[in-house]
């Protein structure tokens, strides 16, 4: 049968409508053209437990477990995966079966002889039938593949949805030491201010001090309670952004305490943009992923000009009257094959073929782009870190160097060599220095975090993982 049906099916090929030579043309990028180093990088899977906070770790793992957009990536990826066990069960041969009882007046004019014709009569039919599109071109082949490889992609795209939502949690959490941090700096002046003004007072009411005295020591301490007061604004903000991450809401605020990161030790990370960027981003993995797909929609489209065969078969009882039904007579039984043969189709079978060529074209632009920015921003990462680094070195220079002006601004008036101007001119620049500090240092942690992002965190291709165990087993 199946010789048969070959040699049928090549016989009406020369009929078919035939195949266009739209070719793709775009082409891949490939690595060596976007700068990459010959380093690979290394980024431990939990890579937040290098910054030292177990409440980091505590967050990240309560987002990675309830976070709503990382619950439609993963339902995505059920979707995809029942995509494909539907595409596999068209490959199958599908049975059914089919019944029906109808009263009918039988024509006395047609195929129906008396004494049945021109009588009203329940027609009934039971029969089960059996289909197999025997895909002689692998048009279902190509739908498996192309769903595989969408799934494939959705899995992926989960992913960079975890390091989106870790990177995230972790970027936030260092904005909340930050404002933790300027809360203590912007205290620890409210407390030397308050001294400050409480000590004048005292002069002032024992007329060793003046009124212009008392105003500067008040507008330094309300200099000082306003950096506070704004410090704890953004700390709270911070805290309801995290508790959305990590999928919670109010009632998850009081649980969060002050991050124990240290904002002045940051973790080790890598120093060059690495040979294995293109293979370690899930982003850029879900693009080839697409491009997969998209070729095997292309060759879906190309099977559409060949010939589709089914087997088909039925078996079953038909009879005129339900006491018939089930009758000896009334068993009915037949196979054969169908053969669609698609001869003038309007330009619609090209134009689907040109539009998966385009689809293709545009999977491999899509993919090109990702590249170019994943070399960027690894590339912009990199740079933000370096100079992070450098300006925190010179704002360390500039606090120490206020530190002492204030100190000798301080002896300056108290011995009447320098006015209160001077004091509260520099008082505010300490203070300012002090919170860029903070900012600095936070600054250059999220700077690391941008590059774990970057680089794809700890996600590492399984793919490759499994064909590179496969190579040491075999060696």
């Amino acid at each position: 049968m199946r010789t048969t049906l070959l040699s049928l099916s090549a016989l009406l090929l020369a009929n078919c409508a035939a195949v266009p030579h739209d070719q793709p043309v775009v082409a891949k990028v490939a690595a060596a053209s976007v700068g990459v180093g010959q380093d690979t990088a290394s980024i431990d899977a939990r890579w937040w437990d290098a910054f030292g906070d177990a409440q980091l770790g505590s967050l990240i793992d309560a987002g990675l477990a309830a976070n709503p957009t990382l619950d439609a990536a993963l339902a995505r990826v059920r979707a995809a995966q029942a995509e494909i066990a539907i595409r596999h069960a068209d490959q199958l041969p599908q049975v059914a079966a089919d019944g029906q009882a109808t009263e009918q007046r039988l024509s006395d004019k047609y195929l129906i002889p008396p004494p049945y014709a021109g009588t009203t009569r329940a027609v009934a039919q039971v029969q089960a039938g059996l289909n197999w599109d025997l895909d002689l071109f692998g048009r279902q082949r190509a739908l498996v593949a192309k769903a595989r490889s969408s799934a494939e992609a959705a899995q992926l795209d989960a992913d960079a949805a975890r390091l989106t939502i870790s990177t995230s949690i972790a970027q936030t959490y260092i904005g909340l030491a930050r404002a933790e941090r300027q809360i203590q700096v912007a205290q620890g002046f409210v407390d030397t201010r308050q001294q400050s003004l409480a000590y004048v007072k005292s002069r002032s009411r024992n007329d060793l001090a003046n009124q212009i005295e008392v105003r500067t020591a008040e507008t330094l301490l309300a200099e000082a309670e306003q950096a506070k007061v704004r410090a704890e604004r953004q700390r709270d903000l911070l805290i309801h952004a995290l508790a959305a991450l990590a999928g919670r809401g109010a009632d998850f605020y009081a649980s969060v305490t002050p991050p124990a990161l240290a904002l002045d030790t940051p973790p080790a990370v890598p120093a060059v943009l690495p040979a294995d960027l293109l293979g370690r981003r899930p982003d850029l993995l879900a693009a080839e992923a697409r491009i997969d797909a998209a070729m095997a929609d292309r060759k879906v489209a190309r099977a559409d000009f060949l010939p589709n065969v089914n087997l088909q078969a039925l078996a079953g009882f038909s009879a005129i009257g339900l006491g018939n039904l089930f009758t000896s007579g009334a068993g009915t039984y037949g196979a054969g094959a169908a053969i669609h043969l698609p001869i003038f189709e309007a330009g619609k079978l090209r134009a689907q073929y040109r539009q998966a060529t385009a689809d293709l074209d545009l999977a491999v632009a899509d993919y090109n782009q990702g590249v170019l920015q994943a070399v960027r921003e690894t590339s912009d990462a990199l740079t933000g870190i370096q100079a992070a680094d450098a300006d925190l070195a010179q704002q360390k220079l500039v606090v120490s160097g206020l530190r002492d002006t204030v100190r000798l601004d301080q002896v300056r008036v108290s011995t009447g060599l320098a006015s209160k101007l001077d004091a509260i001119d520099s008082g505010f620049r300490l203070l300012e220095a002090e919170q860029a500090l903070v900012d600095l240092q936070a600054d250059g942690l999220v700077r690391r975090v941008q590059l774990v992002a970057a680089l794809g965190g700890g996600f590492k291709d399984k793919t490759s993982e499994a064909a590179a165990s496969s190579k040491d087993k075999v060696s």
